[in-house]
């Protein structure tokens, strides 16, 4: 079995909060009998809780997964406090590289930062110890900041980003990458189409259950209110950002006021504000908005709705697939879905979920909820059951962990 090292700096778990990939990921390759450290910078703006550590470099057990903490600096937004993090973070696995690696000895290495700068100093780690080198795409950088962002690809930070990338192209004995279609765009930088391995976001079935904490009372008021009332409710859960694309249901909303439809949006975000002005201003009486529930109370809430909700705002990035944690989420729920969305794949569609519409047309939205209120119960039933059904076959992380691992090669 192999030992590995996995480099994440965004890495979190169940005790520090998101990203939780890495840490699912490990325990079920250490459940397959692989030995796994994880590699991870000491703040990132997606936990909840960050590790208060005053070395440079600091372990820490997470239910017998070894964590390796780098120390970097704290920052708010997307400017130099968040690129100073980053340059820390490499320096850091530069500076600490052979601690790292007498402790760890890995057979395999994974850079998997979401930015591709990771990938150098985890190429110097696999060098030094003959171990296999896996590049794990999350987005494609830099060109998500370049279609989202609008940056020049002459950009220096571009510039740096895109040089990493292909050297992970050319260098990496295998690419994993979340997006099906990724491998279009990766080829066109260098890689061999052979290296290129599809391994979604995954589901951790077993924490999905009724029984966590209620929801809080404005929830339960709202819920209630809606059941009382016969009406149909439909549920979003998630940001409420610009990429979220929710001015599409206020204006769908518009068209659905005589109907027994109502949106439920739970969430915050940056555009949440001007969403409940402009609800306001058109007099919506068919839309709520109500804060997030702990992690450990999705399922709950999504128990009771109706229907689903999923929206992306339409973006040429799009073209090489999706892999909404949301949406796994989703599909444990065993409720039909809407999507809002234009992409490289159609999970929605193609598993029989419900039913996908343009992101840019609210009268589709609109007729798609008509649809979706007109059909049966049992009908309703068996979307939602091929939902479940599709979770547990293709999402769940044991099949993929296993599925990752195919890709560590014979032990050493």
């Amino acid at each position: 079995m192999a030992r590995v090292l996995y480099i994440n700096h965004y890495a979190g778990s169940v005790a520090h909060g998101m990203e939780f990939r890495p840490f699912y990921m490990a325990r079920e390759w250490q459940r397959l009998g692989h030995e796994v450290s994880i590699v991870a910078a000491t703040f990132s703006h997606l936990r909840q809780v960050n590790p208060e550590v005053s070395a440079t470099l600091s372990d820490e057990l997470v239910e017998s997964i070894r964590y390796f903490w780098i120390k970097t600096p704290a920052y708010a937004g997307n400017g130099r406090g968040r690129i100073s993090n980053m340059l820390r973070f490499l320096a850091g696995l530069y500076a600490h590289r052979t601690e790292l690696i007498e402790r760890c000895r890995p057979d395999v290495v994974i850079a998997s930062s979401t930015y591709p700068l990771d990938i150098f100093p985890a190429a110097s780690i696999a060098r030094r110890t003959g171990a296999r080198l896996i590049f794990e795409v999350h987005d494609l950088w830099p060109l998500s900041p370049m279609e989202l962002g609008g940056m020049s690809r002459f950009h220096p930070f571009i510039m740096v980003m895109q040089r990493g990338e292909d050297y992970a192209c050319k260098h990496a004995d295998t690419i994993v990458s979340m997006l099906p279609k990724a491998d279009q765009h990766l080829v066109t930088r260098g890689m061999a189409p052979s290296k290129f391995v599809y391994v979604p976001n995954g589901a951790v079935i077993e924490e999905w259950n009724l029984d966590g904490p209620r929801l809080p009372a404005t929830h339960e008021a709202v819920l209630a209110r809606y059941a009382a009332d016969g009406r149909f409710a439909i549920v979003y859960a998630g940001a409420h950002g610009l990429l979220n694309n929710l001015g599409l249901v206020l204006d769908a909303a518009r068209e659905l006021r005589d109907t027994r439809a109502s949106f439920c949006l739970v969430g915050q975000g940056p555009e949440r504000e001007a969403l409940q002005r402009r609800a306001a201003e058109l007099g919506l009486t068919n839309v709520d908005f109500l804060p997030s529930v702990p992690k450990a109370s999705v399922p709950l809430l999504l128990d009771r709705a109706d229907a689903l909700f999923l929206s992306f705002a339409p973006q040429p990035l799009f073209r090489f697939g999706v892999s909404p944690n949301k949406l796994v989420d989703y599909m444990l729920a065993a409720k039909p879905v809407i999507a809002a969305m234009r992409a490289g794949n159609d999970p929605v569609t193609e598993n029989g979920l419900g039913f996908t519409v343009s992101p840019e047309d609210p009268h589709q939205l609109a007729d798609a909820v008509r649809r979706l209120v007109a059909v049966s119960v049992e009908e309703r039933r068996a979307m939602g059951e091929r939902g479940r059904r599709t979770a547990e076959e293709q999402f769940a992380y044991p099949p993929l962990a296993r599925r990752f691992a195919d890709c560590f090669g014979p032990s050493r």
